[in-house]
């Protein structure tokens, strides 16, 4: 099984909550993963873009006084059932690799 994006569950799961702007989204991620995943801008902003033109996300600007306006993501319908199987792939994955990693017992001497 391969994840064409673990970053595409990642940026769907922190916009469940809340609409964010793109800073903000990659902010979290970062202070979940603390050493174990980092979302660089340039990673971050070709998904958000994708997730966009796939109607997971939908984008609106929000002014701002005194700055300019900020695109504020928030995660749609179709997102959130595109998260929902994200989900799932990753815990059968995780079973799989943790059933793998986890030690095993030898087994008994034949004689």
């Amino acid at each position: 099984m391969a994840f064409r994006s673990d970053l595409d569950a990642l940026v769907l799961s922190v916009l469940q909550a809340e609409s964010l702007h793109g800073y903000e989204i990659a902010k979290r991620i970062n202070a979940k993963g603390e050493t174990a995943f980092h979302a660089k801008e340039g990673q971050l902003y070709p998904i958000l873009h994708r997730l966009e033109n796939e109607g997971k996300i939908q984008a609106d600007w929000i002014p701002q006084e005194g700055k300019p306006a900020r695109k504020v993501y928030r995660l749609t319908e179709t997102g959130k059932g595109e998260l929902e199987k994200l989900v799932e792939s990753w815990r059968e994955f995780s079973l799989a690799v943790d059933s793998l990693l986890a030690p095993t017992k030898p087994e008994a001497s034949r004689g």
